[in-house]
C-alpha cells in the first residue's frame, strides 16, 4: 500500500473532535515519514464510549516545533497487555486543526472484552491502555464509578488515582465540571499557590477562545492521577456548566460578561475543545450530546444534557416579590410550567420512549444536577439567600452563620416533635417546618414539570430508576417521589437517586463554613437536613470522593469513597466516612 492516501488521512482525523474508524487489521506495512518529528505522548491515552462491538481511542501529541503542520500517528489494539494478539491497527495524520488530538474508532469487537491500546509517532510510544467493551445477552454485574466537578487549582486530583486503582470497573462515568473555565484569582483558587496547583501563564485568566479552552485541556491531563484514570478503563462522559462557563443556559450563562463576545461563539469553542480532548463518539450536532448505552439485559443507561442543547435560563427568587401571595403564586406557576424546559421535548420524548421500550432491568440516567426535590422551610431559605449575598460581597457572615445555626436547629427540633407525633406542636410551629420552597433552582427543583413527566414513565411502566448526578460537590441519597399533583401517579415513589461528591471543588462546607467548626458540627447539620427535607436520606457535606454504583438482578447498590484530604500530596481513605446504600428491584426505596 502506498502513500497516496496521504491527504485522505488527513482529512479523516481533521475536524471537529471526528474520529477514523478502525476496522480491524489492515495488512499494511507501515512506512515512516521522510522527515523526523521531534514529539512526546504529554497528556497520556484514554477511551471512551464503550459499545458492544467498539471503543472510541483517544491521545494527544506534543511536538517540539510549534510550527509542525502534521504528526502521522499509528495505533495498536490487543487483547492482551503484552501485543502478541493485535487485532486493530492503522494510521492517520494529526494536525494543529485538531490540536494535534487523534480519536480512533475500533469496530469489529468482541463483547465484553478488554482491550489493550498503544499509540507510536516518531519512535516514541505512547502509554498503554485499556477499555472494555459492553455486555451482551444475560449479564449478573455491572459496576460502574461515578465521578465529576475537578477543579485543577482547588486540590490534587487524589479520587482520580483511586478510581484507576479500581480493578472491576465496567466503565467510569464523569457527570461534567471535567474543566473549570476561571483563571488563577477565580473560584477555589486561594490555595492553588502554595499547593503548586497554579494554571500555567499563557493560561492563567479566565478561558474564552478556542485557544484557552485547548490550553486548560491540555494542563490538566497532565496530572498523573487523571492520566491513569484514563489509562485505567473506559469514559463515559457528558458535560455541565463549567466546560463552556457558570450557570450555562441555552443562550448565556451566569459567567458570561460584557466584553467577552458573543455567547454563541464562545460556547462553539468550547464544545468543540471537548469533542477534541474527550474520548467520546462524534455526533452530526454537537450540542445533541445524549445518547444510550446498553449493558446486556442488565442496565440500559441514558446520557442527560441539562445544559447546553434546550435549558431554559434559571428562575432567581430576586424576580418574585415572595413577601405577597401573588409573589408566592407567580413562583409556584413559573418553576412548574408545563413550557419551562430544562431536557427539552425532543430529548424528554426521546427518554421517556427509551424507557418505556426498555427490557433491561435497571433504567439509569447518568446526569449532572440533583433530580430530589430539596425543599427547605421558607425561613431557612430566605436566610440562606441573605447569606449567599453577603459572601459574594465580600461582608462579614459570622453573624449570619449563627444565626442559621441556630434556626436549623430550632426547626430540626420542631419537625422531630411532629414526626414523634407531639400534640402539643402548634399550628403556627407546624407552618414553619411545612411552608418550604426549593433551595437550588439551577436543579430540577427550577423545573418540575419534565421531572414529573419523567417520574410519572417510571412508575407507569414500572420501571427500576436510578439517577445520578453530580454537580453539587456533596455527595447525596435521595428518594424520587412524585408531586400530589402529578397526573399519572401522585405522590408515590418512582425511584432513587445517588449523588457523588466532588474531585476537588468545595462544598456546603465552605459554604457554612463547616470545615471551620469540627466533625460534631458537620454531623449535627448532616442529621438536620435529613430531617428537614423530606426526600433526603443522606448527606456528606465536607468531604471529596467518588461513588460506585453495583447492578444485579436483585439490586442496586452505591457506595461512597471519600479522601482524608485533597490538600496535601499524601492522602488516605476514609473509611468510617464511607457509605452504602441500596434499592431493591421492584421497591423504589432507598435502603441501608
Amino acid at each position: 500500500m502506498t502513500f497516496t492516501r496521504r491527504s485522505f488521512l488527513k482529512a479523516s482525523a481533521a475536524g471537529f473532535g471526528v474520529a477514523v474508524i478502525s476496522l480491524g487489521l489492515t495488512g499494511c506495512r507501515f512506512d515512516d515519514d521522510d522527515d523526523f518529528i521531534e514529539i512526546s505522548f504529554d497528556h497520556g491515552v484514554a477511551s471512551g464510549d464503550p459499545l458492544a462491538d467498539s471503543l472510541i481511542l483517544w491521545t494527544r501529541v506534543t511536538p517540539k516545533d510549534p510550527a509542525t503542520s502534521s504528526i502521522k500517528v499509528q495505533w495498536q489494539a490487543a487483547t492482551d497487555e503484552d501485543f502478541s494478539a493485535i487485532s486493530h491497527d492503522g494510521e492517520a495524520y494529526i494536525s494543529a486543526a485538531t490540536d494535534f488530538t487523534l480519536k480512533v474508532d475500533l469496530q469489529g469487537l468482541d463483547a465484553n472484552t478488554n482491550y489493550y491500546y498503544r499509540f507510536i509517532s516518531n519512535g516514541k510510544t505512547s502509554p498503554i491502555g485499556s477499555g472494555k467493551t459492553l455486555p451482551t445477552g444475560n449479564i449478573d454485574k455491572v459496576k460502574l464509578a461515578v465521578v465529576s466537578c475537578a477543579n485543577y487549582p482547588a486540590g490534587f486530583f487524589h479520587v482520580y488515582g483511586e478510581i484507576a486503582k479500581q480493578p472491576d470497573l465496567d466503565a467510569v462515568l464523569h457527570l461534567g465540571d471535567y474543566i473549570y473555565e476561571y483563571g488563577n484569582n477565580g473560584y477555589a483558587t486561594e490555595d492553588a499557590s502554595s499547593l503548586g496547583r497554579l494554571l500555567p501563564e499563557d493560561n492563567s485568566n479566565e478561558i474564552i477562545s478556542l485557544t484557552d479552552y485547548r490550553k486548560r485541556y491540555a494542563h490538566y491531563r497532565t496530572d498523573s492521577n487523571l492520566q491513569a484514570a484514563h489509562s485505567n478503563c473506559a469514559f463515559i462522559t457528558v458535560w455541565d456548566d463549567h466546560e463552556v462557563t457558570n450557570d450555562t443556559w441555552r443562550e448565556g450563562a451566569e459567567n458570561h460578561n460584557d466584553g467577552e463576545g458573543e455567547f454563541s461563539e464562545r460556547k462553539l469553542h468550547a464544545l468543540q475543545a471537548y469533542f477534541e480532548w474527550m474520548p467520546i463518539r462524534n455526533v452530526a450536532d454537537k450540542e445533541r450530546i445524549y445518547r444510550r448505552f446498553e449493558f446486556g439485559d442488565l442496565v440500559s443507561l441514558y446520557m442527560l444534557d441539562t445544559r447546553v442543547l434546550a435549558r431554559d435560563e434559571q428562575l432567581s427568587y430576586g424576580d418574585f416579590d415572595l413577601t405577597s401571595a401573588q409573589g408566592q403564586s407567580d413562583f409556584v406557576s413559573a418553576v412548574s410550567s408545563p413550557t419551562r424546559a430544562l431536557l427539552g421535548s425532543e430529548q424528554l420524548t426521546w427518554l421517556t420512549d427509551g424507557m418505556t421500550t426498555s427490557s433491561s432491568k435497571w433504567q439509569v440516567l447518568g446526569q449532572q444536577v440533583l433530580m430530589t426535590k430539596m425543599h427547605l422551610p421558607f425561613e431557612v431559605l430566605q436566610l440562606l439567600v441573605s447569606l449567599q449575598v453577603s459572601q459574594a460581597n465580600g461582608a462579614d457572615t459570622g453573624a449570619l452563620l449563627a444565626q442559621a445555626s441556630a434556626l436549623f436547629a430550632e426547626l430540626a427540633q420542631i419537625k422531630g416533635r411532629i414526626l414523634a407525633g407531639d400534640p402539643t406542636v402548634t399550628d403556627a410551629e407546624r407552618a414553619r417546618v411545612d411552608t418550604t420552597a426549593p433551595y437550588n433552582l439551577d436543579a430540577w427543583d427550577g423545573y418540575a414539570y419534565e421531572r414529573e413527566v419523567l417520574l410519572g414513565t417510571a412508575i407507569a411502566t414500572q420501571k427500576n430508576l436510578v439517577v445520578l448526578a453530580g454537580d453539587t460537590h456533596n455527595a447525596w441519597a435521595g428518594q424520587l417521589t412524585t408531586d400530589a399533583n402529578n397526573p399519572i401517579a401522585a405522590s408515590q415513589n418512582a425511584g432513587v437517586e445517588f449523588a457523588t461528591s466532588s474531585v476537588s471543588s468545595p462544598g456546603l462546607e465552605e459554604y457554612l463554613a463547616l470545615n471551620t467548626q469540627g466533625p460534631e458540627a458537620t454531623a449535627q447539620m448532616e442529621q438536620v437536613l435529613a430531617l428537614l427535607v423530606n426526600d433526603l436520606a443522606y448527606s456528606n457535606l465536607v468531604d471529596r470522593g467518588y461513588l460506585t454504583v453495583t447492578f444485579n438482578q436483585e439490586q442496586a447498590s452505591a457506595k461512597w469513597n471519600y479522601v482524608n484530604s485533597i490538600k496535601t500530596a499524601s492522602y488516605e481513605m476514609q473509611t468510617e466516612r464511607s457509605k452504602e446504600l441500596r434499592m431493591l428491584a421492584g421497591q423504589p426505596i432507598i435502603q441501608g
